[in-house]
């Protein structure tokens, strides 16, 4: 009875000590193909703010919670322009005879 306890306590500990050497080796596997780091894009000198512009409806200085316009209204001015049409795009211009 001795000896099967004391074999049964012998296989689960070499069980537990071969997953602890498999986490570890997963470790070590895991550290030696990690992807190298990226560098600190925040240490780059940029300016957190976008530079003064004027707004495209009405000329005063665009607000930066509403960029680029000055306001919710001229925000809502250029929606209705772009829905109803106002903004045109021209076609293509076609080369004529002396241009070929």
């Amino acid at each position: 009875m001795n000896r099967s306890k004391n074999k049964k306590n012998r296989e689960s500990k070499t069980k537990k000590s071969n997953i602890r050497t498999n986490s570890e080796g997963m470790q070590q596997i895991t550290q030696m193909y990690r992807m190298p780091k990226k560098p600190n894009l925040i240490e780059k000198k940029t300016s957190p703010t976008r530079p003064p512009h004027p707004c495209p409806i009405c000329g005063q200085m665009a607000q930066q919670n509403v960029y680029p316009f000055c306001s919710t209204r001229c925000q809502a001015i250029d929606l209705n322009r772009w829905l109803s049409g106002s903004y045109i795009f021209p076609p293509p211009l076609q080369k004529t005879d002396e241009e070929k």
